[in-house]
């Protein structure tokens, strides 16, 4: 109400009869001066097409899924799935099942080529988290940086580019024929060799770690007193930074749990195991 005028209903019976072609000429002219909206759906597309290029310009790529807001007052959801849903078929999905379309509808060609120009890849078949770390990775060598290769390397919008192309790497059998391609021919990931990869620990040699680790404090404390929260770093044959399984970092052993779990378990251990301890003045 304005002016205890209903303005609002008003509009709406002026945006039906515009729809229905019922609004002389003169009158739509006067409107549009006043800056009438006719159609909510595509003031908010061009409003979001508009906050979309703003954060393109800041972040190289488009939001994935779980980005909540951008902008001012009006918190633009940028990284709301009906747009990419629309985009991959959701409208002809719909009509299909006799249902009526999203507000959006199945997005026409036209429409999909403003999001395009922004950002190629802000549709992809695959998680658009996998497409952000890419194009950021992407850009960050585009720029003149290297490849990064290790945990904590670059870190760019709070993401570890180092820790993804390594998880590329190791985990390419789980990734699509095309996200192979991309990886080999724009950034040259190559997958991980045989000898790269971690040992796969058996229960037996986790156990054989933990036993160590205690030996290790035992030998250093005098005692296995070990608090609650206490981590060792296990000295191995190439010294306290060693690798474990071909990871990098010191191998580290959760003592102070391992042996909280073990008193826990007291009355199934083998009695070899609880020897093994009682020899170290374990504290049952």
């Amino acid at each position: 109400m304005v002016g205890g005028y209903p303005l609002g209903q008003w509009i709406a019976e002026q945006r039906r009869a515009y729809a229905a072609g019922v609004p002389e000429a003169g009158r739509v002219a006067e409107l549009e001066k006043l800056g009438m909206v006719w159609s909510e759906q595509e003031a908010a597309w061009a409003d979001g097409i508009a906050v979309a290029k703003e954060y393109r310009r800041g972040t190289w790529a488009l939001p994935p899924s779980d980005h909540c807001s951008v902008g001012g007052a009006s918190h633009w959801g940028l990284g709301e799935e009906h747009l990419r849903g629309s985009a991959q078929g959701a409208g002809e999905r719909e009509a299909a099942r006799g249902q009526p379309p999203r507000p959006f509808g199945a997005m026409t060609e036209a429409r999909r080529d403003e999001p395009d120009a922004i950002d190629p890849g802000w549709c992809p078949v695959w998680d658009t988290g996998w497409q952000r770390c890419y194009r950021l990775v992407h850009n960050h060598v585009q720029a003149g940086g290297t490849l990064p290769t290790a945990t904590g390397d670059v870190i760019i919008q709070g993401e570890d580019l180092g820790r993804w192309v390594t998880a590329q790497r190791y985990g390419r059998e789980q990734l699509q024929p095309v996200q192979q391609w991309i990886l080999e021919n724009t950034l040259k990931v190559t997958p991980a060799e045989e000898d790269e990869r971690p040992v796969k620990q058996t229960q037996d040699t986790k156990r054989a770690g933990n036993l160590a680790a205690a030996r290790q404090f035992h030998t250093r404390e005098g005692h296995l007193r070990v608090p609650r929260k206490h981590v060792e770093h296990l000295e191995t044959e190439t010294g306290p930074t060693g690798r474990q399984g071909g990871a990098e970092g010191p191998v580290v052993v959760k003592l102070g749990t391992w042996l909280d779990n073990v008193r826990k378990r007291a009355a199934k251990l083998p009695e070899q195991r609880r020897t093994d301890l009682d020899q170290l003045g374990m504290c049952w």
